[in-house]
C-alpha cells in the first residue's frame, strides 16, 4: 500500500518521474546542466561573468532541464521551446504549445536577435578613433581575426564539413550577434551548441585575456600612456556621420550576405551621431530587452539532448581554440605597433581588436591601468574594437558566400 501511494504521489510530479523513466545518462547530464545553471547564476550574480547574459542563460538552463516531462508519444521533452520544428505544421502546433516558441521561431530563426543587438551595440559605439586612426585599427583587427582564420582548417581536417567549421570558427571573432547569425545561415542544427560555446567563452575572456596578456606583454609596456584624441586629430559630429553613411553603403555592397548586421549596427551609430535623444532611449531598450531574451532562450535550448550530441566536446575545444589564438593575433600585432610607433602605441591595444565590443576594450584599459594609473588607453582600444566588428562581419560574409559556393 505504502508502494502504491508513492508511486501515485511520483506520478503525481512529472519532473521527478522522468529522471527515473529513461536512460540513466539522461539523467546524469540532466542533473549536470542544472547545477552548471546555477553555477553560472553564481558567477554572474557575483559579476565574474558578465551576469547581463549569464543570468538569463544560467536560469533558463536551469529550469528547462528541472521541468523536463513525458510528452504525448512516450518523448521527453519540455513546454518551453522546439527548436526541431521546421515544417508549416509542426511550426504552428509549436507556437501554440511551447510558451517561448514565438519568440524563438520570430526572432532566432530570421535572425531578427542579431541584428537587434547589433543596433543596440552601434548605439553606444564611438567611431572617432577609427576615423582618426583607421590604419592603425584596421591592421590589429586583422590580425586579431588569427583565430578565425586558423581554426577553420582545423575543424575541417576533424571531420566538420565546410559550413559547420565556417560557423565555429566565427567563434573567433569573439562576436555573439556574429556567431548566431552565421551558425544560423550555416548550421542551423549546430546553432544552440556553437552560440551557447561562443557565449559562455565571452563571459571567460574577462579571465582568460588578462592572463594572456600579462604572458605576453611586459608590465613597463602595459603602461605606456597614449594621447587624447585631440593631439591626434578633431573629428567634427558632421564627419562621423558622413563616415558612418559611407561605410556602412560600402561594406553591403561588397558583402551583401552580411549586410542586416552591417546595417543594423551602423543605424546604432548614426542614431548615436545625429543625437536624438528618443531613438538613443529606443535602441537602448531594445539592447537590454534582446539581451535579456537571448541569455533565457538560449538557456532553454541547452537541454540534455543537445548536450549530448557527440560534437559538443569538439566545438568547445575549438571554440576555446579560436578564442586563444584571436587575443594572440591582437596582441603580437600591438606589439608590432609598439615598434614600429618607436613606442608610441600601447600593445594592449591589440587585444581590443578581438571584436567582443566594449568588453575587450575594457579589458585592455583595466590592465592597462593596473600597470599605469595614469594610463588611459580606452578610446584608442574602442576603436580597434570597431575594427573588429568590420573584419569579424566582413569574414562572416565571405566563409557565408565562399561556403555556398562549395555547397
Amino acid at each position: 500500500m505504502a508502494e502504491i501511494t508513492i508511486v501515485s504521489l511520483l506520478q503525481f510530479f512529472k519532473g521527478i518521474t522522468a529522471f527515473f523513466e529513461v536512460d540513466p545518462l539522461y539523467s546524469l547530464v540532466r542533473l549536470l546542466l542544472i547545477i552548471m545553471g546555477v553555477v553560472l547564476i553564481w558567477l554572474g550574480y557575483k559579476h565574474v561573468l558578465e551576469p547581463l547574459i549569464m543570468v538569463p542563460m544560467g536560469l533558463g538552463m536551469t529550469l528547462v532541464n528541472a521541468g523536463t516531462l513525458m510528452l504525448p508519444g512516450e518523448r521527453l521533452g519540455n513546454l518551453f521551446v522546439n527548436p526541431i520544428a521546421e515544417e508549416p505544421s509542426e511550426i504552428v502546433e509549436a507556437l501554440q504549445i511551447y510558451f517561448l516558441q514565438p519568440f524563438y521561431t520570430l526572432t532566432f530563426t530570421n535572425n531578427l536577435i542579431a541584428c537587434l543587438i547589433f543596433l543596440g551595440v552601434g548605439a553606444m559605439t564611438d567611431i572617432e578613433y577609427l576615423i582618426a586612426r583607421p590604419l592603425l585599427s584596421m591592421a590589429l583587427a586583422i590580425a586579431a581575426e588569427l583565430g578565425t582564420l586558423v581554426t577553420f582548417p582545423i575543424a575541417v581536417a576533424l571531420g566538420f564539413n565546410f559550413k559547420e567549421a565556417a560557423a565555429i570558427a566565427i567563434i573567433g571573432g569573439a562576436d555573439g550577434p556574429m556567431v548566431i547569425y552565421t551558425s544560423i545561415m550555416l548550421a542551423k542544427h549546430l546553432f544552440v551548441i556553437i552560440t551557447v560555446v561562443a557565449y559562455l567563452y565571452l563571459s571567460i575572456i574577462y579571465m582568460l585575456y588578462p592572463f594572456l596578456i600579462k604572458a605576453m606583454v611586459p608590465k613597463r609596456l602595459r603602461g605606456i600612456e597614449m594621447p587624447p584624441l585631440y593631439e591626434i586629430q578633431r573629428i567634427t559630429p558632421r564627419e562621423k556621420f558622413i563616415f558612418t553613411i559611407a561605410l556602412s553603403t560600402v561594406l553591403c555592397l561588397l558583402f551583401p550576405v552580411a549586410a542586416p548586421l552591417f546595417a543594423c549596427f551602423f543605424l546604432g551609430v548614426a542614431i548615436k551621431e545625429i543625437n536624438i535623444p528618443r531613438y538613443k532611449e529606443v535602441a537602448d531598450l531594445i539592447l537590454s530587452g534582446s539581451t535579456m531574451f537571448l541569455g533565457f532562450v538560449l538557456g532553454c535550448l541547452l537541454s540534455a539532448d543537445v548536450v549530448l550530441n557527440p560534437k559538443v566536446s569538439l566545438i568547445a575545444l575549438l571554440g576555446i581554440i579560436a578564442i586563444i589564438l584571436s587575443g594572440v593575433g591582437g596582441l603580437a600585432a600591438g606589439l608590432l605597433a609598439y615598434k614600429i610607433s618607436k613606442g608610441r602605441v600601447n600593445p594592449l591595444v591589440g587585444v581590443a581588436a578581438v571584436s567582443c565590443i566594449p568588453s575587450t576594450a575594457k579589458i585592455a584599459q583595466y590592465s592597462a591601468k593596473e600597470a599605469n594609473p595614469m594610463a588611459m588607453i580606452l578610446p584608442h582600444a574602442m576603436g580597434a574594437s570597431v575594427g573588429g566588428v568590420i573584419t569579424t562581419g566582413i569574414l562572416a560574409g565571405f566563409y557565408i558566400t565562399i561556403c555556398g559556393l562549395l555547397g
